[in-house]
């Protein structure tokens, strides 16, 4: 009996990606799987088939043979010129690693000696370290290489041994019944080789703990949030594995008399009522630690802003500085004297109110016309 063409039995088209085969074989293997067809030898023939379809296909050099001379490349033994004749069990061990191995233990070849940890540093700084920018030292709890073995994990004189049971693989295979399942070799843990004489200071690990010092260059103009990545400075990997990150991770503290909003400095000052009224100048610190003066034009009202430019935070990667907004606030006088209280009557007396208070004398105009309105 003529086999199938392996497009059809996958369900596919000849220009499927190797995307599309994947997901067709990965529906069609749930369905005809023995273990859900118990005693069904259709299914079971439909499951070998399938295979036999995605072990070529997923292969660009038997996809392109097979694609030229079809079931004809395959044939004549396993010394022919394509795979030989499919030998179901051991090819499923190759479709069950690529399709399930991410949940087995890794995939083939994947080594022990895995990359370190990455380390995370929480680092608080002030608003005006964040503007100028600074060096400081840190102190990082890590993993780092033994030096007695240079992070090999073997006694100084051996070294490691390729693993006798997978032979230096990292991987072993399992005949259970129908099928042949392959895992990370128990005894090296993938890494291919054993260590016969471990270290006697890091116990084999390669690694020992340790705090390390470390100098960290903070930029102009980071904000709260700012991420700093320190490559190579994280943890030591097992047994000569590279070195993990280091992530400094920065908040900037409140200041008490700035407010930040991006590259922009906010400040809130109080004035004197006479100071609005008459006009005048007042100074304000500056982010930058020196000091500016704004002139304060008569009648100034409460919550009015002046803008000072470039003298705000600094940007970062650049030479540029945002602005600095000074909210002024008119303080209203308290614990005045008899003779205060009566300047201030006389001063009632005397004003026009609508020339002297025209905000506060609009307002309640239209008050009393609110009023009246529902009075009609």
């Amino acid at each position: 009996m003529a086999k199938k063409d392996f497009y059809e039995l996958l369900g596919v088209s000849k220009s499927a990606s190797a995307e599309d085969l994947k997901k067709a074989y990965r529906k069609l293997a749930m369905q005809f799987h023995p273990d859900r067809n118990p005693g069904d030898k259709a299914a079971e023939q439909k499951f070998k088939d399938i295979s036999e379809a995605y072990d070529v296909l997923k292969d660009e050099q038997k996809r392109a043979a097979y694609d030229r001379f079809g079931h004809a490349a395959f044939e004549g033994g396993r010394g022919g010129a394509g795979a030989g004749d499919f030998g179901f069990a051991a090819g499923f061990a190759d479709i069950f690693d690529e399709m399930f191995g991410e949940f087995m233990g890794g995939r083939r070849g994947q080594s022990a000696n895995a990359r370190g940890n990455d380390l995370r540093y929480n680092l608080e700084i002030a608003l005006d370290e964040a503007f100028k920018g600074k060096q400081t030292t840190v102190r990082v709890p890590t993993m780092a290489a033994c030096e007695s073995c240079g992070g090999s994990g073997a006694e100084t004189g051996s070294k490691p041994v390729s693993c006798p049971t997978c032979y230096g693989s990292g991987r072993v295979r399992a005949q259970q019944g129908f099928f042949t399942i392959e895992r990370t070799c128990p005894s090296c843990h993938g890494a291919g080789r054993v260590i016969e004489n471990p270290c006697r200071h890091c116990g084999g690990q390669g690694r020992l703990r340790k705090e390390k010092t470390l100098q960290v260059s903070i930029p102009a103009g980071v904000e709260d949030g700012t991420r700093i990545r320190l490559a190579g400075e994280g943890e030591a990997g097992l047994r000569g594995g590279g070195p993990g990150d280091l992530y400094i991770f920065l908040a900037v503290k409140p200041h008490r008399f700035f407010q930040r909003d991006g590259a922009n400095i906010h400040c809130r000052v109080p004035i004197a009522m006479p100071t609005a009224a008459l006009g005048g100048a007042i100074e304000v610190p500056t982010i930058d630690g020196g000091r500016a003066k704004v002139n304060v034009p008569a009648g100034t009202q409460s919550g009015h802003q002046f803008r000072l430019r470039n003298r705000g935070m600094s940007v970062l990667r650049s030479s540029s500085r945002g602005d600095m907004y000074v909210q002024v606030v008119v303080e209203t006088p308290v614990h005045l004297t008899k003779r205060q209280q009566e300047l201030l009557r006389e001063f009632e007396k005397a004003g026009d109110s609508q020339t002297t208070h025209p905000e506060s004398e609009g307002f309640f105009a239209k008050v009393r016309e609110f009023f009246e309105d529902l009075r009609e």
